[in-house]
């Protein structure tokens, strides 16, 4: 019998996952199919699972990761901490699910290489569900953060209770704050021409951009860094270490 895995989120046109998956199947002689599960409310996840029995595994992403844990019977414990889930387990014909979080995975394994001793605090911008993420794996590498957010109201405090909003961001506290997150959507197909309002002419060599976003390969965040001297990196690296994490949490390699 053939397995379904699947990836839950909304919109679902920049995903590169369905791709990735299906090719590994192909290559590996996996007798699995992977789909795209584009739902606008998490609230249609149990006719979901009714309507595809086969289903084994699902990857989830924006707007779900925080959305999706009360429709789950067990968290891991990395998964609990953070507070949001991208990889949900199905066992027992979808009557049970575990969500994992794999993005603090992929995260710190692809940037460890990129960083200097001077990267010592990071601004992680955006407050969602692959923020938090980001945040405990900063800590991880012991970097000390602090969120951005368009809102005040937004904010859950920083390593030491501070956070700020755009318009904090100047150029003397970019001096001090060497790593920058990219966490939101800015800059994602098919908006590829946005990204987050920063003082991007105070950037230098000693600064560190990292962009979630991975579609388009060089975002407008990362085009600015690199004018002024910044080393920057996007997302795609570390997707396809969330993926390999992920297929290991599918088969209980946990």
């Amino acid at each position: 019998m053939n397995y379904e895995y699947g990836l839950l989120g909304y919109p679902l046109g920049h995903s590169f996952s369905r791709a990735y998956f299906n090719n590994k199947f192909a290559t590996e002689g996996i007798d699995a199919e992977y789909l795209n599960f584009e739902l606008p409310n998490v609230d249609g996840l149990p006719q979901l699972l009714a309507e595809h029995p086969r289903l084994r595994g699902l990857n989830v992403t924006i707007p779900h990761k925080q959305a999706v844990i009360p429709f789950l019977d067990e968290l891991s414990p990395e998964a609990r901490a953070i507070g949001a889930v991208n990889v949900i387990r199905i066992t027992q014909g979808g009557l049970h699910l575990k969500g994992f979080n794999s993005d603090i995975i992929g995260f710190v394994e692809s940037i460890r290489p990129l960083l200097k001793p001077h990267h010592k605090r990071a601004l992680v911008l955006g407050t969602g569900g692959a923020s938090k993420a980001i945040c405990h794996g900063l800590e991880k590498l012991r970097i000390e953060w602090r969120y951005v957010s368009r809102k005040a109201s937004a904010l859950t405090g920083g390593a030491s209770g501070e956070s700020f909003t755009y318009s904090d961001i100047t150029p003397a506290l970019l001096a001090d704050y060497t790593v920058i997150v990219n966490c939101t959507p800015l800059g994602m197909y098919p908006h590829i021409d946005t990204s987050p309002e920063l003082p991007y002419a105070a950037l230098s060599e000693h600064h560190l951009l990292y962009d979630l976003v991975y579609n388009p390969d060089i975002t407008q965040f990362m085009r600015q860094g690199r004018r002024f001297g910044a080393t920057v990196k996007n997302g795609l690296e570390m997707l396809h270490l969330q993926a390999r994490a992920s297929w290991n949490f599918w088969n209980g390699k946990d």
